[in-house]
């Protein structure tokens, strides 16, 4: 499933995001979602990503076990 929300940018990056969406032929938007997930990938592999909390159902469970 997929999310939504809204992002304020700068005006220049904005104008960069839509110079290099369309030299690729492809929608601002989906750009800009496919480089964030670069960027939170990067993150992960730099090993500066803070561990996810657990759910309840998880903790619950860690618990009983």
């Amino acid at each position: 499933m997929s999310k939504r929300f809204t992002v304020t940018l700068p005006d220049s990056v904005f104008e960069d995001l839509e110079v290099l969406a369309d030299a690729q032929g492809r929608p601002t938007a989906n750009l800009a979602a496919f480089l964030i997930e670069i960027g939170i990938k990067e993150t992960k592999e730099r090993g500066e990503f803070p561990e996810k909390p657990q759910t309840s159902k998880a903790k619950k469970a860690k618990e009983d076990g």
